[in-house]
């Protein structure tokens, strides 16, 4: 039986994303697709995480909510949030879980098989300031109960998504310098205007045109989170707790959820402990980004990063983009 959603499109018929904004998460990504998407010739698909190119098993597991809007079942059904582009130059689509290995693997042959002409944009922040924004977001949204030092030394998710040369490399294997632009969370926070503009320019769009809400980042850290108690949790995972699941009686389970969560307030929790167990690690993995792309971070002041020594090519520096011709 053919899909609803999409028995009035044939497949070859709807567009085909051709930008691909990959992350990285708690980086600015839903920011800086927004001021994007304002843009009267590009298209940003919503919604705009659609993560089709994503292995569904690890997708399940990692990012629930994609997982089960399902879009990773069907070719028609991803296209057909591309349906209403018009004649937009550039359509795209913006999933940060195509920054996750080796989490989530091997995203970057599959969009090149799909679309070889595409372009890539990646956005990175201070590797350290964003590990613990992501641990954030993960007791805010998908009940991350550890405490943040053993939550992010024990699951290697979080510091995959913040060892960004080991992202940007497959990009750079497949597609080349020419079609991929990196740029920095700070960058655009401190300069939103000029440093999308420069991006409107490399995508041959017009690069005078102002989006709206230029001085808003969102999705930002929030005051207070409610986090799931470690002790309720580890009782709920036992053997027993689910062998007398049936047998509580409903004034005892409307009990046991007050006491199951707890009101924690992010900006006053100590992350010094935290910080220093990540900055050597994510320090070392800076200076390959560095390498890389052949420039410097000075951004990124929680890595205490001293400045390297300038390389010269052809007589001049290379940009602060992988790439901002092609």
């Amino acid at each position: 039986m053919q899909d609803p959603l999409v028995a009035s499109h044939d497949v070859g018929a709807l567009r085909r994303p051709n930008l691909f904004i990959v992350g990285a998460m708690k980086s600015g990504t839903t920011f800086f697709t927004q001021l994007l998407g304002d843009h009267p010739q590009i298209f940003i698909c919503s919604p705009k995480e659609p993560c089709y190119f994503g292995d569904p098993d690890r997708l399940r597991s990692v990012w629930p909510y994609a997982w089960q809007l399902g879009l990773w079942r069907s070719e028609q059904a991803y296209l057909q949030l591309f349906s209403s582009a018009g004649d937009a130059t550039w359509v795209g689509e913006a999933s940060t879980s195509y920054s996750a290995s080796p989490i989530i693997s091997d995203v970057a042959p599959l969009i090149h098989q799909f679309a070889p002409d595409a372009r890539i944009l990646y956005i990175m922040r201070d590797p350290v300031e964003r590990t613990i924004s992501h641990y954030w977001h993960m007791v805010n949204h998908l009940n991350e109960y550890r405490r943040p030092l053993a939550a992010i030394r024990d699951d290697p998710y979080y510091m995959a998504v913040s060892y960004y040369a080991r992202q940007l490399a497959p990009y750079l294997q497949h597609f080349g310098t020419n079609r991929v632009y990196t740029l920095t969370f700070e960058q655009l926070v401190a300069r939103p205007v000029e440093t999308v503009q420069s991006v409107y320019a490399w995508l041959g769009v017009d690069a005078a045109f102002v989006p709206t809400d230029v001085d808003i980042p969102i999705n930002v850290t929030p005051d207070t989170v409610v986090q799931p108690r470690a002790s309720i949790m580890k009782l709920s995972q036992t053997a027993l707790w689910r062998g007398i699941r049936s047998y509580r009686p409903e004034a005892l389970r409307k009990y046991l959820a007050t006491l199951a969560l707890k009101t924690v307030h992010p900006h006053k929790i100590s992350m010094d402990k935290v910080i220093q167990y990540l900055r050597p690690i994510q320090r070392a993995q800076t200076q390959e980004l560095r390498s890389l792309l052949n420039r410097d971070f000075p951004e990124w002041t929680t890595l205490g990063l001293a400045p390297a020594a300038p390389k010269l090519a052809a007589g001049r520096l290379r940009p602060h983009v992988a790439s901002r011709q092609g």
